[in-house]
């Protein structure tokens, strides 16, 4: 593990729209910002312009709400829209709760708030944006299209806000990765006592993903940002190993 590593927010990236190449838009910035990117490097991207590059956003005026959401949002002050997003885009619902908000198992086991369904950042309150189909496909896809421009491959990692079971507050993590190994397992190697370490298994990919958030900011508009310097390792997985299973899931 390093001592030191550098977080580079990436200025310049313009609106992303439906067909946008992400790979051509970072490394335009990357130029831009006087950044020569490295295999070693880790590029942290932001959910949202993934979703929007892939056309995953919704007109809420073209949702018919179901009797369910009108009923949910009703109670709550929510717009059933909204709600019939979130229905439709869940695989399993975990928890309705106060306030209106859902907890819901996604189609790609991701267990968040409301499936990953949002309307901040996008159309003024009038679009939802939904989670990329296959946010480790898309992560790779990034990755590839950086390599064929600029000669390097870093690794990807597409991240997004949770909230977490004990804790108030969200953190980004990751859900989707490319070309990383997004855990760390220590479990029989030696701590700095020499015991033997039986249960460590460290998720490298959310940690990237949370520290990138500061130089990337919530209302900052620097959605890639650069981690320089991190000895990571490689691997042909993605983030889906991040999702724990069921059996396990001491929320189900």
């Amino acid at each position: 593990m390093t001592s030191r590593i550098e977080l580079i927010g990436l200025d310049g990236i313009p609106e992303v729209v439906r067909g946008d190449d992400l790979a051509s838009l970072v490394a335009d910035a990357a130029v831009a910002s006087g950044i020569a990117l490295a295999d070693t490097d880790v590029l942290v991207v932001t959910q949202k312009i993934v979703s929007k590059a892939e056309g995953r956003l919704v007109e809420l005026a073209t949702v018919a709400p179901s009797d369910l959401a009108r009923s949910w949002a009703e109670r709550w002050g929510k717009d059933a829209r909204q709600v019939e997003l979130v229905l439709r885009e869940s695989a399993a619902i975990v928890r309705m709760g106060p306030g209106g908000l859902i907890i819901s198992r996604t189609r790609n086991g991701l267990v968040c708030a409301n499936a990953g369904v949002d309307v901040s950042n996008v159309g003024g309150g009038d679009v939802a944006s939904l989670l990329p189909e296959d946010p480790d496909a898309s992560a790779r896809g990034i990755r590839d299209g950086l390599r064929a421009r600029t000669g390097a491959a870093p690794a990807v990692i597409i991240s997004d806000s949770f909230g977490r079971p004990w804790r108030n507050g969200i953190v980004n993590v990751a859900i989707g990765s490319a070309g990383i190994e997004a855990l760390l397992d220590l479990r029989g190697a030696p701590d700095a006592a020499g015991r033997e370490m039986q249960a460590t298994v460290i998720a490298i990919a959310d940690q990237l993903a949370s520290a990138a958030d500061l130089a990337g900011g919530k209302v900052a508009q620097r959605p890639v940002v650069v981690v320089r310097g991190f000895e990571w390792q490689p691997s042909d997985g993605g983030a889906s190993v991040l999702v724990m299973e069921p059996e396990r899931d001491l929320f189900p």
